[in-house]
Parts: structure tokens; sequence; C-alpha cells
């Protein structure tokens, strides 16, 4: 394994460095949730085609699943939303986005809870990449929410070229299809070697399944056809749904069948909970 671990950093060496919430936040420039608020914009644009700003936060309560330092649930705040929940298990993240909320002002209207979005600790009706049962938490968020309201969803298909989520130190476009996941992890933790936050990148990549397999546990590999797998389950149909090309030149490729898995960049997907129906 080791002569496809040094073939793997020897060809990262020829890539420049992506630009990463991690490294900017190690060198001083950024913390992780300012860079999320800096691209909540960009989230947000994935629905913009059909729902404005407006309609999809003003004066809402948003639940946000999978939420990292909170950077995005913030940012919803900053454009209309009356109070945001951000949920997510890595507990060193809750310091930041409570201390990010205080800077910004919102802490009335924000809360981060630490927890598991199966399951989430709410009353029914009071209201997907890093959630490790994503057919499970889209149950948990059925659930939660208010009748009438909507689930917000985008991801980018795992067989895009920077799926894998390595992109931090390993630079190599869809590396994922090229290197075993177990050349992956060891390559991975070479070049973050050293790096002053090296442990926390560790434990937040990688697990220990029940076999004793180490496993890149940070994403759930989703891939556009197994989303539509999940949603055929749940007997769910999608309010609207868009997938969005990684560039517009592209956009032929991103219509193929298989091919689409890859040069997608994102899948964005809103489904609304029905009101219940009322008797006569």
């Amino acid at each position: 394994m080791r002569a496809s671990v040094a073939l793997l950093e020897k060809i990262n060496k020829l890539f420049p460095p992506v630009e990463h919430p991690f490294n900017l936040q190690n060198q001083g420039k950024q913390t992780y949730a300012q860079w999320q608020f800096q691209w909540g914009e960009k989230t947000v644009a994935c629905f913009t085609p059909r729902f404005t700003p407006q309609e999809i936060f003003s004066g809402k309560t948003v639940l946000d699943m999978g939420c990292g330092a909170s950077g995005k649930s913030l940012y919803y705040i900053s454009i209309g939303a009356e109070q945001v929940v951000g949920v997510d298990v890595v507990e060193h993240y809750k310091k930041e986005a409570e201390d990010f909320a205080a800077q910004l002002g919102y802490q009335d209207k924000f809360r981060f809870l630490l927890g598991d979005a199966l399951n989430l600790g709410l009353p029914e009706n009071t209201f997907m990449e890093h959630i490790y049962d994503p057919k499970g938490a889209l149950q948990e968020a059925l659930r939660v929410l208010k009748p009438g309201g909507r689930i917000y969803i985008n991801f980018p298909p795992y067989y895009h070229p920077t799926g894998a989520h390595m992109s931090d130190v390993i630079g190599i476009p869809w590396v994922h299809l090229f290197f075993s996941e177990k050349t992956l992890i060891a390559a991975y933790k070479d070049l973050v070697r050293g790096l002053p936050d090296e442990q926390d990148r560790l434990a937040l990549r990688f697990s220990t399944d029940e076999n004793g397999r180490e496993t890149i546990s940070y994403i759930n590999k989703m891939t556009i056809r197994r989303f539509h797998r999940i949603l055929k389950e749940l007997k769910l149909t999608p309010y609207w749904y868009r997938e969005i090309p990684l560039r517009s030149y592209l956009t032929p490729l991103a219509k193929l069948p298989v091919l689409k898995e890859m040069f997608v960049k994102m899948c964005a997907c809103v489904i609304e909970k029905p009101a219940p129906e009322t008797g006569r």
C-alpha cells in the first residue's frame, strides 16, 4: 500500500493547494464559522432560481442539520430567519458557533444543539452529506417539521471532483476514483502530520467500524441515484428539484445518467410536508 500512498502524494504535489477553511483558520485569516457565513449566500443560491431568500427565511424558524460551526445558520438569520437551531455532533463547534453568534448580535435568535440528527429531542411539528444515515435524518426532519413546512436539501454528489472531502490537503480532482479508501486515509494522515489541528482533522474524518476497520466516516457517500432511491422508499415527491453542473459548458455531461455523478456540482431539492387533511 505504501507504493500507492507515495504515488498519490507525488501526484498531489502537481496540484496547487485549494483554499480551505481549515487551512485559513490555521493561518489566522478566517475562522471556520466566518468562512461558512461568507459561503451562506452560495448555499441559498442553489434554490434562488425558484425561491427568493425572503420566501425561504423571512420570519421562519429554521433547523440546520449538520451545521458545523453554524456560520451558515447565522447567515440565515442575517437575511430574515426569526429563529435558527443548528445541530451537529462535533463538540468544539458549539463554542465557536455561540461565540460568533454573540459577535454578530444574534445570540437571542440562535441555538446550537449538540446531538444526533436521527434523534433531535424536539417535539413533533416544531419546525445531508455529513449525516451518516440520511434516510433516518430525513424521517426525523419530517417528524419535527410543521405541516406545510419545507425541507431544503443540497449536497454535492460523492463522485464529483472533491467528493472525498479531503481537499484541505489533497488537491487531486476525483482522487477517490483512482485510489482506495485505505490509501486515501494513509495519505491524508501523512499530509496533516504536524499541523496544529492534526488530531481534530483526524477525529473529524475517520472512525473505526464494527469490524475494526478504519473508514472515512465524515461523509455518507451520497450519490444522485441513492438520493432518489431514498425519496422513493419514503414515498416522497420533491416539491422542486435541481441539478447544478460543475461548469455551464459541462451541462451535456451532467445530464447523462452515469456521468452526471461526476459532473454535477450540487443537487438541490425541496420537500414540503403535507398539511393534515381536515374532515367535513
